[in-house]
């Protein structure tokens, strides 16, 4: 009964996915809540894919590290002294501790070596040998081959100043499959940007993709965030653009009669403008996605990077990263607007975990197939069917 039920949802998906858009439809519930759909997620998406694990200036100069996770991998992205960056797992090769374990040591910082905690087995940072082994204490009385130590690595890819890693030595490259998404996301200059503030709600309690495919369609503007997004930027006049196959765009200009004064605590409704827009750039909000789970919400004064990585089958944890300008930072007035960014986004992913609960709540009573279509605003959603189908349709399913 499990294999026919993986491979009954596997034929569904097939279905689904081939469907025009004007005929397009949501994906079977079993989709959002199946273990075994799930597991094979993990192995041929996520395990397999390019994923965004952060932003250059997290680790801008030689010796910085920034310490992430990838579906329980724990990884380090360190720079080198020749500027060059490098993934490697963090799991000492000892006794398999964390060597930088979220307990003692802050995400990101400066290291001239990795120092395991446990055992202060050392690794070196330094080009062609980061990963390496340097020093084992008291290991000198048994037979141990100190040359055949290191540290797994991980592929890496820089695009668009976001860090980007893959768990599959035979993937092709990221940079040469997003042409067009470069394209829309140049006018921004992403890996000009620097991070002003991170956020993480953990655990939600619903499947990633109905997070990943909320926060990819404006459609939904005006009921979940009727008295918010809507008003800024109201969602049926979102214009859906062309795109890769690996991602979506879109653009909503704003509302004509923006507030421009400072609001009730002074702060102004518009930090520092990143430099070089253009007039349709400073006009409204860019939505941009790659899949599997990256969405980037761009705005004149910043780019909000949001990511939503599976927990289980009905759980995610929602990160975000908000980029600004290097000259915000040095600008009166920063701190206060950055609380209010904060205090705006913490609204905003309020208003969304309504809405991704409930419709998890929905997909768990087993529902009949959904009887609607695909607005035209929900394209992008068509557009993720289509990629996951590429990915988990086809192969053979091994059957635990």
């Amino acid at each position: 009964m499990l294999h026919d039920g993986l491979h009954s949802l596997l034929d569904e998906l097939a279905r689904v996915s081939a469907l025009p858009l004007e005929r397009g439809e949501t994906l079977p519930a079993r989709a959002y809540t199946c273990e075994r759909f799930h597991q094979l997620e993990q192995e041929r998406v996520f395990r397999a894919d390019w994923l965004c694990v952060g932003h250059v200036s997290q680790v801008a100069r030689p010796g910085d590290y920034l310490r992430t996770d990838v579906l329980g991998e724990p990884l380090v992205v360190t720079r080198d002294e020749h500027g060059d960056l490098h993934a490697l797992s963090r799991v000492c090769r000892h006794r398999f501790m964390d060597v930088l374990p979220p307990e003692t040591t802050p995400e990101q910082g400066s290291l001239k070596r990795l120092t395991c905690p446990y055992h202060t087995w050392t690794y070196r940072l330094n080009g062609e040998y980061v990963g390496q082994l340097a020093g084992a204490p008291l290991m000198n009385k048994v037979d141990f081959d100190r040359a055949a130590c290191r540290l797994p690595r991980y592929r890496l890819e820089v695009w668009n100043g976001l860090l980007m890693v893959n768990a599959n030595p035979s993937a092709p490259p990221l940079g040469p499959q997003l042409g067009r998404l470069d394209a829309v996301l140049a006018p921004y200059r992403l890996a000009d940007l620097v991070v002003a503030y991170t956020a993480t709600w953990e655990n939600v309690p619903a499947n990633w993709k109905v997070a990943f495919e909320n926060g990819s369609e404006n459609y939904h503007h005006m009921g979940t965030h009727a008295n918010s997004l809507e008003r800024v930027v109201p969602g049926k006049d979102t214009v859906i653009e062309e795109c890769d196959p690996r991602g979506y765009s879109m653009f909503t200009p704003f509302a004509a009669d923006l507030p421009t004064a400072p609001d009730e605590d002074g702060v102004p409704p518009v930090g520092a403008l990143i430099p070089g827009l253009g007039e349709r750039e400073l006009s409204g909000l860019r939505v941009a996605g790659l899949f599997p789970n990256l969405a980037l919400a761009l705005v004149p004064d910043s780019v909000t990077l949001l990511r939503w990585v599976p927990t289980g089958p009905t759980t995610h944890d929602a990160l975000a990263t908000v980029l600004v300008p290097a000259a915000a930072q040095e600008q009166p007035g920063y701190e206060a607007y950055v609380a209010a960014s904060r205090r705006q986004l913490e609204l905003i992913q309020g208003e969304d975990l309504v809405a991704v609960r409930g419709v998890q709540r929905g997909l768990a009573t087993g529902p009949a197939p959904s009887g609607g279509r695909f607005s035209h605003l929900e394209c992008p959603l068509w557009q993720f069917q289509r990629y996951l189908a590429d990915r988990l349709v086809g192969a053979p399913v091994a059957i635990a």
